[in-house]
């Protein structure tokens, strides 16, 4: 099937993970850019298209009931109608299941009695999502057609029956086209069901949907955005395959809907307010698969907390990423603060005590020279040599921030939020490690203690709105200017005093950065600035939340409950379904789509629930 565009925005999402469905608004699955059924990152399902036998139809609406089902709706009028109206309706029903796909049409005719032949075209590829997602041309699958339609390759099968069954003929592209020939008098419906299952071969991850979901506390009188979020959430739920009662939250749909350090650890920190099982789940998920040798291909190290693992390896064309990729300096940090986290919020001391060998080689790897590979006292990462990423902090595209005249900083590369999760991290281990009797409490202390004099002496720079930290160091320790959102994540790490948090509060809430609908990701007023950019002016919902959650910390509330309102301003705009990020012209207008936006994605859905719960209970 072809692959030409990988826009998002325009279709129409249905989801319980590990399966999604993107259709086209009128329900149709086109086998054309990211449109189809997936499952386990491959497309189960990639044309499904009802029609009527020359009677065109017009798609009338659609509505998303649930993150699991929608219902579409099209009419038609036969051009021998003596009337102008619509004369017959097709409602197309869509459920979506962990491993099985169920569609109901239903046709009613409102005029006389008429004879119609219904058609069904089917047909998939299999494409990895890494092919869709890089837009790569593949052929269809040769069905097997009997009293069912089977397609099967090494990574998966699928099976689509038909209740009534139909008249099967497959085209030279192996299209299959089913057909019925029925007879309807003036009020009758005739319905068919379509429904699809699929199986998978063995995989380096299992991405198994969870059996129950957290028992997430919330509030009475919920807002609608908010209780949409917690749906969306709870469609994005998958359980760790080698141990089912550990769930943890799926970055995001369709391009990553399975487990990613940095992504499920801050939507677990983002939604403990709301009860601790995510967390736990989330930690003890990650920890299972830390790191323990080195290998330069995936990047794992001793230690290191992952960044994302697949069914598969996977080739977008811009990077090649093995089933398991530790590409990230931030998951390990982000990980030990979680565990304290968590602990404060209720996880049992036996709980905590069983993942202690973990801080430790967490704690092993962020004080050691795998984090600091030119042993200058930061947090730092060198691009991948061998096709990952190239930058590994959340901003991870490959321009996410550039010297002021276009070229790229020099590796290694210090991030400022790096050093702020570094710093939180090692004081948490600092608490912890005193409360369950470690020897290596003072080591930490110092190591902190270190790092934020190291910080304090490099990363400060200037512009004409004042002193802020800089959003990362080259490797000459030259700063990359220009003011972006990444600074907010110092926020109560600890890492500033009183007078600098109020500096850098001051600077996010200036117009270049904060917006009605949240914080941009890089000033307006520098010249890379970009709105449409992954990371160089799009606004990002948990990058608001983040900044939200920081500066509340702080004690600057006021300007914590702004961004509080703007997320939820965000919500509002997207009917509660908030994408991974968005555009914004300027402050008078309205969030536009970023074409290749997941949504729904857990962190922004997350950053809306904890937005409202601040407003709350502040």
């Amino acid at each position: 099937m072809t692959g030409s565009s990988t826009s998002l925005h325009s279709l129409i999402t249905v989801l319980n993970a590990p399966s999604v469905v993107c259709s086209h608004p009128d329900g149709h699955l086109s086998g054309r850019g990211a449109s189809g059924w997936f499952s386990h990152d491959v497309r189960v399902l990639a044309l499904l298209e009802f029609a009527i036998a020359d009677v065109p139809t017009v798609s009338v609406g659609h509505e998303l009931q649930r993150p699991s089902a929608a219902v579409f709706h099209a009419v038609a009028r036969e051009s021998e109608s003596h009337s102008r109206d619509a004369t017959l309706l097709l409602e197309h029903r869509r459920q979506v299941h962990p491993a099985t796909l169920a569609e109901r049409l239903t046709v009613t005719n409102f005029d006389s009695r008429r004879t119609l032949t219904i058609s069904l075209r089917v047909a998939t590829d299999f494409a990895g999502m890494d092919a869709v997602k890089a837009g790569r041309t593949l052929a269809a699958v040769p069905p097997v057609v009997d009293d069912r339609i089977r397609w099967q390759e090494e990574r998966a099968s699928a099976v689509l029956r038909t209740e009534p069954a139909g008249i099967a003929e497959v085209d030279a592209d192996s299209v299959t086209e089913l057909t019925w020939q029925l007879e309807l008098g003036t009020g009758e419906s005739w319905h068919l069901d379509v429904t699809v299952a699929a199986t998978f071969g063995p995989s380096e991850f299992d991405q198994r949907p969870a059996a129950r979901a957290p028992q997430w506390t919330v509030g009475p009188d919920v807002p609608a955005p908010v209780a949409e979020s917690l749906e969306d959430l709870r469609a994005l739920l998958l359980a760790d395959p080698d141990s089912p009662d550990d769930v943890y939250l799926a970055a995001g749909a369709p391009w990553y809907l399975t487990l990613f350090g940095r992504d499920s650890l801050w939507a677990a920190r983002l939604l403990l307010p709301l009860g601790g099982h995510l967390a736990a789940g989330t930690l003890r998920t990650l920890a299972r698969r830390q790191g323990v040798r080195y290998d330069p291909h995936t990047e794992e190290q001793p230690g290191k907390i992952l960044h994302e693992v697949r069914a598969a390896p996977i080739d977008t064309g811009q990077v090649r990423l093995g089933s398991r990729y530790y590409g990230t300096i931030d998951a390990t940090p982000l990980w030990i603060c979680l565990l304290r986290e968590a602990w404060h919020a209720g996880l049992p001391a036996e709980e905590v005590e069983r993942l202690l060998p973990h801080l430790l080689a967490a704690m092993s790897w962020l004080t050691g020279t795998d984090a600091d590979p030119d042993g200058d006292g930061l947090i730092e990462y060198r691009p991948s040599a061998a096709g990952g990423l190239t930058h590994q902090g959340w901003k991870d595209s490959h321009d996410a921030f550039l010297h002021d005249d276009g070229r790229h900083p020099r590796a290694p590369l210090a991030l400022c939020e790096a050093q702020g999760y570094a710093y939180a991290a090692a004081r948490a281990a600092v608490e912890l490690g005193q409360a369950f009797r470690r020897p290596e409490v003072a080591e930490w202390a110092g190591w902190a203690h270190r790092l934020e004099q190291r910080f304090r002496a490099t990363f400060w720079t200037e512009d004409a709105s004042g002193r802020y930290p800089a959003i990362a160091l080259d490797a000459e320790k030259n700063p990359v200017h220009g003011a972006t959102s990444n600074m907010a994540h110092l926020l109560g790490t600890g890492l500033l005093t009183g007078e600098e948090a109020a500096l850098v509060a001051h600077r996010l809430g200036n117009p270049d950065l904060t917006t009605r609908f949240g914080l941009r990701t890089l000033s307006s007023a520098s010249p890379l600035y970009n709105p449409f950019s992954y990371h160089r002016g799009s606004i990002w919902p948990h990058d608001t939340a983040i900044a939200m959650t920081g500066l509340a910390a702080e004690g600057h509330h006021d300007q914590a409950g702004r961004l509080a309102e703007a997320v939820l301003r965000t919500a509002g705009h997207f009917r509660g379904h908030v994408p991974e990020l968005f555009a914004l012209l300027d402050d008078s207008g309205a969030p536009l789509a970023y074409p290749a936006a997941c949504k729904p994605q857990a962190w922004s859905a997350a950053a809306v629930v904890r937005a409202e719960q601040y407003l709350r209970t502040r």
